[in-house]
């Protein structure tokens, strides 16, 4: 087989195909692989090419033009790596099939894939966004401070019906929300929507916990950096929605050139294989953790979600600078979703961006703490968070 055609072979044979009905554990493993043992191959290959040799400049222009249109990804081999890479498109491939839908666009970072949706809308000329608090700080802040044009109405769920605009382009929630894990009703959510697109940061629940896109969002935003890379050794950004608003990211992508590197979607692509694993896993000692925390007097409230997951989130008494200060096993970082476990104060970290009046009335007191609970052992964990918990005063 001579390489044009083997190009265009793996690239085209990793695209969203028709495929019987498989559990999400499945298809963790195998989705985005499946064209591997036709070639021979075990692990995913990693491209690393950022052009490709083409001697039909006519028709290459064509494919660019066509591309240029719609944003469908072009037919035959990879042209340049801003325009695509075929390592990428297997964990875009996969992503897709696990929150079902019909593609998956992915970006540099969970930032610039917001980003490439608020500039995708902003082209349509529908800068107006309806948003839930609390989001994600830096989510908040882009929106807040209106750094690509938008404007932002902040409401409570049920007053989102009566927020949308003419100008509307999207309506933006974060369900569990980052920091408090609050929830929302996706499916009422959506219903208000109307025709307004919704989009559900879905980075703390995870495919393996909800699928939005089954509740009516249109699409499905992941910080890939977090739970689905997995090991804390990638920085990503994916959006999970139909072909048509695909193609649309994809231009954007490619006119801003916030592109994920080849190597990071290779990782992702191996995270994805234990996401399921990972997630029940750290689910059941967050579970544990948040039984514990709300059983000790030196903690004013546990947050924790209907839906369970591996995050915690929790208020003490006294001041949660020391306990940031106590931990031995657990790692004082910001970030999330890792096989090791990370704490955090969002008040002076990733939420110290909103205005603070605004971040406690959204629910993010000044001493709420954010656990994200690893793969180590729920009693070791435990250990280091009573020690952790030492210094604090109890509230008489």
């Amino acid at each position: 087989m001579d390489s044009a055609a083997a190009s265009t072979s793996t690239y085209d044979d990793v695209r969203p195909s028709a495929t019987p009905p498989r559990a999400l554990a499945t298809e963790a493993v195998h989705a985005g692989r499946d064209d591997l043992a036709g070639q021979g191959l075990h692990a995913p290959p990693i491209d690393l090419s950022t052009t490709y040799p083409s001697y039909d400049s006519r028709a290459e222009a064509a494919r660019i033009d066509a591309f240029a249109a719609t944003g469908a990804e072009p037919d035959g081999p990879p042209v340049y790596g801003r325009l695509g890479n075929p390592t990428v498109a297997r964990f875009e491939t996969a992503l897709a099939r696990l929150e079902g839908t019909e593609s998956a666009v992915a970006f540099a970072s969970g930032m610039a894939a917001l980003s490439a949706v608020l500039l995708a809308r902003a082209a349509m000329g529908l800068r107006h966004v309806v948003a839930v608090r609390p989001l994600y700080g830096c989510s908040d802040h882009l929106l807040t401070a209106g750094l690509l044009g938008s404007e932002v109405t902040w409401t409570d769920p049920a007053g989102i019906a009566d927020a949308l605009r003419p100008d509307t382009g999207l309506v933006l929630v974060e369900s569990p929300a980052n920091p408090t894990l609050a929830e929302v009703d996706l499916r009422a959510v959506a219903h208000a929507c109307g025709s307004v697109p919704l989009l559900v940061d879905n980075t703390f629940a995870t495919p393996v916990l909800q699928r939005p896109a089954e509740r009516g969002a249109r699409l499905v935003l992941h910080s890939a950096t977090k739970y689905l890379g997995g090991h804390g050794d990638v920085l990503a950004g994916v959006v999970a929605c139909d072909e048509e608003f695909a193609g649309r990211l994809r231009q954007v992508r490619f006119a801003t050139g916030g592109v994920l590197h080849p190597l990071a979607g290779y990782l992702l692509l191996r995270g994805l294989a234990t996401l399921p694993v990972r997630v029940r896993a750290a689910s059941a000692s967050a579970a544990e953790l948040a039984r514990r925390l709300a059983d000790d007097p030196r903690v004013a409230r546990v947050h924790y979600p209907r839906i369970g997951g591996a995050m915690v989130a929790f208020e003490v008494h006294g001041d949660p600078h020391e306990v940031i200060a106590g931990v031995r096993l657990i790692t004082p970082a910001v970030s999330l979703g890792s096989v090791d476990s990370l704490i955090q104060h969002p008040a002076s970290i990733s939420h110290r961006i909103v205005d603070a009046d605004e971040r406690r009335g959204a629910g993010v007191s000044d001493r709420l703490l954010r656990l994200s609970v690893g793969l180590e052992d729920v009693d070791d964990l435990w250990r280091d968070l009573r020690g952790a918990l030492g210094a604090v005063a109890v509230k008489a």
